[in-house]
């Protein structure tokens, strides 16, 4: 459940630094309840972002979108200020959405929620999302994901047997027989995309044909544009908002939460 969040002026901060502070200041005072050696059962904190669009920038520029990482060392410092223990693997997840979740606590001065993740408080998550094929013929031209579906894996031709005998069925398939070259790049186990509801993300995962030396999968951010190659079958991307992918030599889908205007087949 959602609740739809008010942009009242109180809570639009003045700038990207004012921005910053609210958010970090929300941190710590959710981490201080943990304060004394508790925070080793914190196994993460969502930060959940729902601001206007033409407010994003300020926010993408406050939690330092094109520099992974450094707003976690931020929460890590005041973490260690107050001796909270966290384990080594926590980890900060940043979402933009539409509406905060029920369970997220309200940042004063922000557009923001929080929820502190431990391994008995969890938010259940949900969220629909679409591929769209930009290069490259599949089957269909878009495709609806949605987080209950489980694995849904892309390549080549719909139904493939594996080494091991048994069959594979591509849910996104760019056909082989078709007379389109770039399609011939495509591995019959190219990728997968799975719904992670600890993360509350979509995530994209390279299989053994998609991997060094054989085709590749290349993901071009959508907000930062940064380049991120996946050279493991063990380690995703976190697919956000205008991420495009590219499968061997040419095929290019996109990612979006944006529902089409146009009708899905």
């Amino acid at each position: 459940m959602f609740n739809i969040f008010k942009n009242d002026k109180k809570n639009q901060p003045a700038d990207v630094k004012a921005a910053r502070a609210a958010i970090l200041k929300g941190i710590k005072l959710e981490l201080q309840k943990a304060e004394g050696g508790e925070g080793k059962n914190i196994k993460g904190i969502d930060l959940f972002i729902a601001t206007p669009d033409s407010e994003k920038h300020v926010y993408e520029a406050a939690v330092y979108a094109d520099e992974p990482g450094r707003l976690k060392n931020e929460v890590q410092k005041i973490a260690d200020d107050y001796a909270l223990d966290l384990p080594a693997n926590w980890t900060l997840d940043i979402s933009h959405l539409a509406e905060l979740p029920t369970e997220a606590i309200s940042v004063t001065g922000a557009d923001a929620g929080l929820f502190i993740r431990t391994k008995d408080n969890m938010i259940k998550k949900s969220a629909t999302a679409f591929i769209r094929i930009l290069s490259g013929e599949a089957e269909k031209k878009i495709y609806r994901l949605e987080s209950t579906d489980g694995k849904t894996n892309i390549g080549r031709d719909k139904s493939v047997q594996t080494t091991d005998g048994f069959f594979r069925f591509n849910q996104i398939a760019f056909p082989g027989e078709v007379d389109n070259e770039i399609n011939k790049y495509i591995s019959r186990q190219h990728a997968h995309i799975e719904w992670n509801n600890e993360a509350g993300s979509f995530m994209l995962y390279a299989d053994m044909g998609g991997v060094p030396p054989g085709n590749k999968v290349k993901v071009r951010a959508g907000a930062t544009e940064a380049l991120n190659k996946l050279i493991s079958t063990q380690i995703g991307h976190r697919l956000e908002e205008g991420d495009q992918v590219i499968l061997g030599d040419g095929a290019v889908i996109d990612f979006t939460y944006k529902e089409p205007k146009y009708k899905i087949e």
